[in-house]
């Protein structure tokens, strides 16, 4: 019996850990690994088109997690999505003429935005605004390119 009841213990504390494993991966899978948005400082990034991108979706300097998307709106005098970004207090020199792009990463399309550094002396402030943007590629529109494309260059031989 006490045997038995060892046997049990173990593949309680094994499903245990299991379970917290699981936990932890969905808390990375869904990207709420991450300082409070009500750290940091918010800068603003117009886009044509932003995609799949969501709140709460990753902002990447050179690969490394700086901040993420707090807020999407449309503004409807310039007709462009409104990303508002909250960037981690310790990445406070963000040079002002920093630009946005917007990438898919993995397998499942995850969508993020990528500062690249500009070369100003001026950083980039709470309430700042990043002016140079490069929006999301929608797969649809390519692929209806390529095909005009091939389209019309059949037409000319």
């Amino acid at each position: 019996m006490i045997h038995s009841k060892a046997v049990e213990t173990t593949v309680g504390v094994f499903i245990a850990l299991g379970l917290a494993a699981i936990l932890v991966l969905a808390l990375k899978v869904s990207n709420m690994n991450m300082f409070d948005a009500d750290d940091g400082y918010t800068i603003i990034a117009n886009f044509d088109n932003i995609g799949g991108l969501k709140v709460r979706s990753p902002v990447k300097m050179s690969g490394v997690l700086v901040g993420r998307v707090s807020d999407i709106s449309y503004d409807d005098e310039t007709y462009e999505a409104v990303a508002e970004i909250t960037i981690d207090p310790k990445y406070a020199k963000i040079p002002e003429d920093s630009t946005a792009n917007i990438y898919t990463a993995g397998l499942l399309g995850e969508q993020y935005i990528s500062l690249d550094a500009g070369g100003a002396e001026d950083y980039l402030a709470d309430g700042g605004q990043i002016e140079i943007t490069q929006s999301a590629v929608v797969l649809e529109q390519v692929i209806g390119q390529v095909m005009f494309d091939k389209a019309s260059g059949d037409d000319e031989e």
